[in-house]
């Protein structure tokens, strides 16, 4: 009997997958519990627009990373903190920090954990970093850490 997989079963597929079951196993166990329904030609319609549906979130989201990687590609952000002597911070640019300044100059929200930090900012001087905006999509962002003269 074949059935569409409404949840993953282990041994059989994953969530959405058109799956071949033996009779006994889809009408005793896979049907009374809703992890998968019969693929009749309904089901397998809706199955078809579901797909389509999806793969077009996908590309709309994709786009979005790139339109955003576009804006943030080669920027210049610059920080102010409080430093003590020879350059030295009072503890470190945290990635909260740093995520906050991106998107007060570019106009563009970025998540703090989406920056990533190659190593831990505790002076003033330039740093680069790169925001990974999903879909293997990444922008690199260069981070001016200056001194607070207030």
């Amino acid at each position: 009997m074949k059935v569409i997989l409404q949840a993953d079963v282990k041994g059989h597929g994953k969530k959405g997958d058109l799956v071949e079951a033996s009779d006994g196993y889809a009408r005793n166990y896979l049907l009374p519990r809703k992890l998968a329904i019969e693929a009749n030609a309904s089901n397998l319609n809706t199955m078809k627009l579901q797909d389509e549906a999806k793969k077009q979130k996908l590309e709309r989201e994709r786009a979005n990373a790139e339109a955003t990687k576009k804006v943030l590609e080669g920027k210049t952000v610059s920080l102010a903190v409080k430093c003590g002597a020879a350059g030295r911070l009072f503890g470190a640019v945290t990635a909260a920090e740093a995520a906050e300044a991106i998107s007060k100059a570019t106009g563009v929200e970025v998540d703090k954990r989406k920056l990533s930090i190659d190593e831990p900012i505790k002076a003033l001087g330039s740093y680069k970093l790169k925001v990974k905006l999903g879909f293997d999509v990444t922008a690199g962002v260069t981070l001016n850490v200056t001194e607070d003269r207030n």
